[in-house]
């Protein structure tokens, strides 16, 4: 019954702000003799504003849930400059709504633009690190680091491309894949033979991936993991493995499992460079009193659309970037794909790449 009242309210605080975004919207299409046929326009303003929920009712609306994905942005940024624009009529002598709504909306398509530009042009950041040799074969090792790339209709095939391309380039002696890898089903992966491009990935030591959120919301786990074998993924699930004599490598089940290993039941006693994945970055210091040598994760997406940033940053302890933690170094990605819509503002896809000498 609570969970119900919760969800009430929420419909009702959602249900509300899409109202003032479409009043806000209204003012400007008026000012503009633009505004026709009003039961038109509340109607699909509250279609879209709901594509999501509908997206999911059944595989034949699918491109409502795409629809959902974009209002995602519409709506956030939308708020913003309502917002603004109301302050502006406020507190300042300007009232010409025509002149402040038009710069409003070409400010928005700017947005749109580079957030565009942004989620599809992804960077390669570059880290250099120190970690202890232990008995490694190796006195130096390059690591790829990506996480949640969404993979699915919008974060497609061609970006995936862009991945291997980069990642090829560097040249690394092992990828690290720290979840996310699909959007919730794998079924688009399938669709659209990007198994073939992940294939393509090169690695003296192979790749490695774990399981985030989405692939658990997805609930095709064995799917998924079959499908990323095929690729040429190991998918570890609470488990560690040995690599050669050269590192150790432990994927923890996402945080969404309630009844993954802790950590510690994992370590091995072997006297190698040991590199843990677990997709949220939710706790930093179980694996840093553990003898965890590297760390990385994914999930925040450095909160993918400004000012979401402000937020993971009060969530997590290092919710992106690069921080030694002890004798711990750990990494957050905001990711190489998107969720919701395509867009990045604030923040970047990216890759690591991730140079480490053993001393």
């Amino acid at each position: 019954m609570a969970k119900i009242s919760v969800g009430i309210v929420i419909l009702s605080i959602y249900s509300a702000l899409t109202f003032y975004l479409g009043w806000g919207i209204k003012q400007w299409l008026v000012a503009m003799n633009w505004f026709h046929y009003p039961i038109f326009y509340w109607l699909l303003l509250y279609i879209v504003s709901f594509s999501i929920i509908i997206g999911r009712l059944h595989e034949s609306l699918r491109v409502f849930s795409v629809i959902g994905n974009y209002w995602m942005f519409i709506f956030e940024y939308g708020l913003l400059l309502c917002l603004t624009v109301q302050l502006v009529m406020w507190l300042t002598p300007f009232h010409n709504i025509r002149i402040i709504g038009s710069l409003a909306v070409a400010v928005f398509f700017i947005l749109w633009i580079f957030g565009s530009y942004f989620a599809y042009s992804p960077v390669v950041r570059h880290l250099n690190i120190v970690m202890p040799q232990k008995d490694s074969e190796l006195s130096s090792m390059r690591v790829v680091v990506a996480s949640d790339f969404h993979l699915g209709v919008l974060s497609n095939k061609k970006h995936l491309q862009r991945f291997v391309r980069l990642s090829n380039e560097a040249e690394p002696d092992v990828v690290f894949l720290a979840g996310d890898i699909v959007d919730d089903d794998p079924k688009w992966f399938v669709q659209e033979g990007m198994a073939e491009v992940m294939k393509q990935l090169t690695a003296t030591y192979g790749v490695y991936g774990v399981l985030g959120n989405h692939e658990y919301y997805g609930k095709k786990i064995p799917e998924f993991v079959e499908e990323m074998k095929k690729a040429g993924v190991k998918i570890l699930r609470d488990e560690t493995i040995r690599v050669s004599n050269a590192f150790i490598i432990t994927g923890q089940e996402d945080k969404t499992n309630k009844e993954r290993k802790h950590l510690e039941a994992m370590k091995m006693n072997d006297q190698l460079p040991w590199f843990v994945m677990n997709h949220t970055p939710d706790d930093l210091t179980t694996p840093a009193h553990t003898g965890v040598d590297f760390h990385m994760s994914g999930h925040t997406h450095k909160g993918q659309l400004w000012p979401n940033q402000y937020i993971t940053a009060r969530v997590f302890e290092l919710d992106y970037g690069y921080k030694l933690k002890g004798q711990m170094h750990t990494l957050v990605s905001s990711g190489f794909g998107f969720w919701g819509p395509p867009m990045r503002i604030g923040s970047r896809s990216e890759l690591w790449v991730v140079d480490i000498t053993f001393q």
